[in-house]
């Protein structure tokens, strides 16, 4: 298939909204957990991991616009 179609199945549809939902709670989920960590190092790499999560769920977002 050379085109993307100008449709997309409902199993496509349902595929998306999976991948919305697990980068959005990955995102809500990590900046949970800053509040309860008190090490500053582990606060960036769940720092980075809230922002990796939103930027992925921003991407999909605006692929599909």
């Amino acid at each position: 298939m050379d085109k993307v179609p100008a449709m997309i199945s409902t199993k496509d549809l349902d595929y998306i909204k999976d991948m919305l939902n697990w980068n959005l709670v990955a995102a809500k989920k990590a900046n949970h957990y800053l509040s309860h960590v008190q090490d500053e190092e582990v606060k960036t790499i769940i720092e980075n991991v809230a922002l990796m999560h939103t930027n992925h769920y921003n991407f999909i977002l605006n692929f599909l616009r």
